[in-house]
């Protein structure tokens, strides 16, 4: 095998230096249409909806949700399926139960006496804020009234739960 090393030789390895450089994934990127990778400042709309097609969240006519890719500021599924995307891309993603909130734990269902509730919060679905004895706090929910407990549960609100959401990307840095 001959080897060329002449002037043209040199502009290929150039070349091919350059190329390389720009080489993200299977596309190129330029510094004009960055996409969404670990490290980087994201800035998106979405909307959350459950199985029912309820909106559980959106962020539409309000301030847009900003976050850093990596940064385990969302869920860890929702950052990976919006890996490569750009401004202005929209995407719809469903993540099952177990890559979100998980399943719901029927031991996180707590009997307290009805008078460690105040009265105004006796109501099935009234979110409380409990704190335990480290002084962590924790949202919890009414899940029901007995003659002489309530029952309060400790899952996550959304454990259980299909998540479906519409994305749209208004800016990747």
């Amino acid at each position: 095998m001959r080897t060329n090393r002449g002037a043209g030789a040199s502009r290929a390895e150039l070349t091919l230096v350059l190329v390389g450089a720009l080489s993200f994934g299977t596309g190129t990127v330029t510094a004009a249409d960055p996409v969404i990778e670990e490290g980087t400042t994201v800035t998106l709309e979405y909307t959350l909806k459950l199985e029912d097609g309820s909106v559980a969240d959106t962020n539409k006519d309000r301030d847009p949700l900003v976050y850093t890719q990596g940064g385990s500021e969302i869920l860890p599924a929702l950052e990976d399926a919006m890996m490569g995307m750009k401004t202005d891309d929209t995407k719809q993603i469903t993540i099952e139960p177990d890559k979100a909130y998980g399943s719901v734990d029927p031991d996180a269902f707590i009997e307290v006496a009805t008078d460690a509730i105040p009265e105004d919060s006796r109501t099935v679905g009234t979110m409380l804020m409990a704190r335990n004895q480290a002084g962590q706090e924790r949202m919890v929910r009414v899940h029901e009234i007995k003659t002489d407990k309530i029952v309060l549960d400790y899952n996550h609100p959304l454990a259980g739960k299909t998540l479906y959401f519409d994305i749209r990307v208004l800016d990747v840095e």
